[in-house]
């Protein structure tokens, strides 16, 4: 591929990020669960484009309504008539604004005070309404790269829309699950400040590093990431699904050839294109316009005091760069550190250190052990992690610190809860006299090895007794 000047170029592209949160639903109280099960009723509508505050209908609206389709929606338990858009929206969920402030205050934006939630007409069908809400949060922010500082222009807290479900059932018909409908998701704008793929790409990722140490979700489909980009003489095209690291300077500079190729031809149109893997692109939509937004009626005014700021700033979590050189302080090899950043388990961890200090052992116990008795004991890991709560682990801790237990039972003890005994059971040591249970077994079985003898008093007291112990005593025993 071709070596470009990009400044010659005139190459300007901006990044737009959605991230959820890991909350409940931003103007209900529903949770934000995706469901597998099927749903329990449909609704069908239809979609009707209507003029936005400036008096125009939105061009992009307008090509949807010409498709004729007819929107299918899925309804499920732990949906209510708010996403139905058969009453009215709650309160705006002040713990997705916490977290949004959080963003706002890492990205180093300025907060508006007060500010007018909106509505902004969505085009496919994939809201109820026929619009999602978004209010402006943040403005006027930056974010610190090897290039320099990037201009962040806004941070809007926002409803996410509809999921697509089995669009195969219906002819000229779109399905859509309310399950993802609501789900509060930050989208954060750079505007035309980049200039350079690798520019964009360290960018992303910066901000990605942010995010991450929030409150957000995890995994596929919990983040979206548009760029916006155009070459002098081309339009601007925005291009959705623009996530993959390793794809993102290539899909810049094959939009920039396909842009070359454009105004080559005369062909140059603002419009919205798919990121596909090989760095190319393809036609989605028009672009939409200016004319889709209007005021939330049905809300009053959101106001930021110095109070709720001020929460913010105290509670405000640490970058994972920081969160890592902490962890490194205090003794923890880079295996541990992954796991309790990539885990999002610092504030456990920082509340079991008051407890009892061993970073070590409360590491382990919080990130490897229960994968090791999921393993071990053939219990799902989801089932483990519930069982060994935060509460259970400091019950634990607090019984090391009592001398009720050693530190190397703690494994033990977390294995026997895991299997379903009360913590007050497994916390009981069992009265076993080993040093006479280990000549016992020398008596009846001579002249094996140290380890042989281990493997058999280990499989006679499962449960019992953890294996340092038996070790310690046969040491002692076995020269």
């Amino acid at each position: 591929m071709e070596n470009y000047d990009f400044e010659k170029l005139g190459l300007k592209a901006g990044l737009e990020i959605h991230q959820q949160l890991e909350t409940n639903k931003l103007f209900c109280n529903c949770p934000s669960i995706l469901r597998k099960d099927s749903p329990i009723f449909k609704v069908k509508r239809k979609f009707n484009p209507v003029s936005g505050e400036s008096g125009k209908i939105d061009e992009a609206a307008l090509h949807e309504k010409q498709k004729n389709l007819e929107f299918i929606y899925e309804v499920f338990d732990t949906n209510c008539l708010v996403e139905l858009d058969e009453e009215p929206p709650h309160k705006i969920n002040e713990e997705a604004l916490k977290i949004c402030l959080h963003i706002c205050i890492l990205l180093n934006c300025k907060i508006l005070p007060l500010t007018q939630i909106m509505r902004k007409t969505v085009i496919d069908g994939s809201n109820t309404s026929g619009f999602q809400r978004t209010v402006l949060i943040g403005y006027d922010g930056f974010v610190e790269t090897s290039f320099g500082k990037v201009p962040i222009d806004f941070i809007f807290l926002e409803e996410d829309s509809a999921r697509p479900g089995d669009n195969s059932e219906e002819e000229n018909s779109k399905v859509y699950k309310l399950d993802r409908l609501g789900i509060p998701l930050v989208e954060i704008s750079t505007g035309p400040h980049l200039k350079t793929p690798s520019q964009i790409k360290e960018t992303a990722l910066k901000i990605g590093e942010i995010l991450r140490a929030c409150k957000v979700k995890r995994g596929i489909g919990t983040i979206r990431q548009d760029l916006n980009i155009s070459i002098k003489g081309a339009e601007r095209v925005e291009i959705k699904g623009f996530q993959n690291p390793d794809m993102m300077e290539t899909t810049v500079l094959k939009e920039i050839e396909r842009q070359l190729s454009c105004i080559k031809k005369g062909i140059c149109k603002k419009e919205v294109r798919k990121a596909n893997t090989d760095g190319t692109s393809s036609f989605l939509r028009p672009m939409p316009g200016e004319a889709r937004m209007y005021p939330e009626t049905d809300l009053a005014l959101l106001k930021i005091s110095k109070e709720i700021l001020d929460e913010a700033k105290k509670t405000l979590p640490k970058l994972s760069s920081e969160t890592k050189k902490f962890l490194k302080e205090q003794g923890l090899n880079e295996e541990l550190i992954k796991f309790i950043t990539e885990e999002n388990r610092l504030e456990d961890y920082k509340y079991l250190m008051n407890v009892w200090n061993n970073p070590k052992l409360i590491a382990n116990s919080l990130c490897v052990y229960p994968k090791e008795i999921s393993v071990r004991e053939k219990i799902d890991l989801r089932n483990v992690k519930k069982t060994l709560t935060l509460d259970v682990l400091e019950n634990v801790f607090s019984a090391i610190k009592e001398g009720k237990i050693s530190e190397n039972d703690v494994k033990l003890i977390l294995t026997k809860i895991s299997r379903g005994e009360k913590i007050e059971d497994a916390l009981k040591k069992e009265k076993i006299d080993l040093k006479e249970e280990i000549n016992k077994i020398i008596k009846e079985k001579p002249c094996l090895s140290k380890n042989a003898y281990m493997g058999l008093l280990m499989a006679k007291f499962k449960g019992q007794i953890n294996g340092k112990e038996i070790m310690d005593e046969l040491n002692k025993i076995i020269s």
